[in-house]
């Protein structure tokens, strides 16, 4: 049976990355280019995406004529907003606005921007669009097959938490090598480095990644140091972000920095949610 044909009603979770990407690609390739009005694509915007992420699924949802909702939490019934590419926030306001009606920074051990931000508004969106809750659809998530240990940790949280969650890419044995080489093929792709997905500065991502990011990227720092300032915390108790910018600014080579945190089998356009895990 091909492992692309969902059968509905189903949410297509679109973290924005290459996998899951071609993950939609193919279950539109199964369906003929038209889903089954049950199957909802979903894209939920931190507003701390990279621009290259928001064009590349305006893109995806454009060239294959596919509806894509983007998504963004809200501190408001129904607890998202649908935007859109040109509307999408792109300076952190949703991110912001969670940060202040908590009072407190994300962190290592309380990661609930995860829950809040990208799980929370897209069962929303679902409840809005089909009347649905969750575990009465299957999630459809974007991990391969050589990513064993995030898919046990996924279905093992779906369990406790009653959902129904599937991996196609991970049945069809796809491996990041099958999906590098689709997107060679391509007119277009995401321009960013593996390491550079989901939120630009995410505390997940090692120290060295960090760093990396704001050698390349300087301008990335700014709201993270800002939303430490606000608080009076950090997002990693390391580090604070500034320090981390003082860092760059005196480190003596870039490789010592990034060499020793940077596995490169580990990207970040794996589902944010499945990565980080939740905790509200």
């Amino acid at each position: 049976m091909n492992p692309y044909l969902i059968t509905g009603p189903a949410l297509v979770s679109f973290s924005g990355g290459r996998t899951s990407g071609f993950m939609l690609h193919e279950i539109l390739r199964a369906y003929n280019g038209k889903l089954p009005d049950d199957v909802i694509v979903a894209f939920a915007n931190t507003g701390k995406e990279r621009e290259e992420t928001l064009r590349f699924v305006h893109e995806c949802g454009l060239r294959w004529g596919v509806r894509i909702h983007w998504v963004e939490w809200r501190d408001a019934k129904p607890g998202f907003a649908e935007v859109d590419f040109s509307s999408a926030s792109r300076n952190g306001q949703p991110f912001s606005a969670l940060i202040a009606k908590k009072s407190r920074l994300p962190n290592g051990h309380e990661r609930w921007c995860t829950e809040y931000l990208k799980v929370r508004p897209i069962f929303e969106l679902m409840r809005h669009q089909l009347g649905l809750e969750p575990g009465s659809y299957e999630e459809i998530i974007g991990l391969r097959h050589d990513e064993g240990m995030r898919i046990f940790r996924g279905m093992d949280r779906a369990a406790k938490d009653g959902r129904s969650v599937s991996y196609p890419l991970a049945k069809a044995k796809v491996l990041k090598s099958t999906v590098s080489a689709f997107w060679e093929t391509q007119p277009f792709f995401l321009d960013l480095e593996p390491w550079e997905g989901n939120c630009d500065l995410c505390f997940q991502k090692g120290k060295g990644i960090r760093k990396r990011i704001i050698r390349d990227h300087p301008s990335a720092a700014a709201w993270w140091a800002g939303e430490e300032a606000g608080i009076g915390g950090r997002f990693d108790k390391r580090d604070s972000v500034a320090g981390l910018v003082n860092q760059v600014r005196v480190a003596p080579t870039l490789w010592e920095e990034f060499s020793d945190s940077f596995d490169d089998s580990m990207e970040y356009d794996v589902e944010c949610g499945l990565h980080c895990g939740v905790a509200a």
